[in-house]
């Protein structure tokens, strides 16, 4: 295991790469452009992102289960229903959504990295263990839904 894994809060590294895309854009003005219905745009990605993420958070609460991501050992059951079918991880790409709203609103080329940046963290300091601890608590009920499920979309 890592030292990094499952650490930092999901929401406090969105949270933090949120801020790390304002602070690209104040410093790289020159790659701001101009997007029409960019604010539209942001609140679309934003919204579906949101309800992405709660659509996993229900389907958690209604399994029994816990939805904490610092326990993942704490979970008591396999949750493959509800959003669950189409990702593994809807929490996560509720997150990304909402970052790359936050993208689209600050319309500078280099706040774009931020919802890769999140992505990559995640998968690897998040997900990778949780996945590892999933697999050894369900076995090949886990190991199914991995074939069947994708990570992300």
């Amino acid at each position: 295991m890592n030292k990094l894994e499952l650490k930092i809060p999901p929401p406090v590294v969105a949270l933090l790469v949120a801020v790390a895309m304002w602070l690209a854009r104040n410093a790289t003005g020159a790659l701001s452009f101009v997007l029409a219905d960019r604010l539209a745009i942001a609140i679309a990605l934003a919204v579906l992102g949101g309800a992405v993420a709660v659509a996993g958070i229900v389907s958690f609460r209604r399994a029994g289960t816990t939805s904490n991501p610092m326990r993942p050992e704490a979970t008591s059951s396999l949750v493959a229903t509800g959003i669950y079918r189409f990702t593994r991880n809807p929490m996560y790409l509720g997150s990304a959504l909402v970052l790359f709203g936050w993208a689209v609103y600050l319309s500078n080329v280099a706040a774009f990295a931020g919802p890769l940046l999140f992505v990559l963290y995640i998968d690897r300091f998040q997900i990778v263990p949780e996945e590892r601890m999933l697999a050894t608590k369900f076995g090949t009920a886990f190991d199914d839904y991995r074939r069947r499920t994708r990570r992300w979309i």
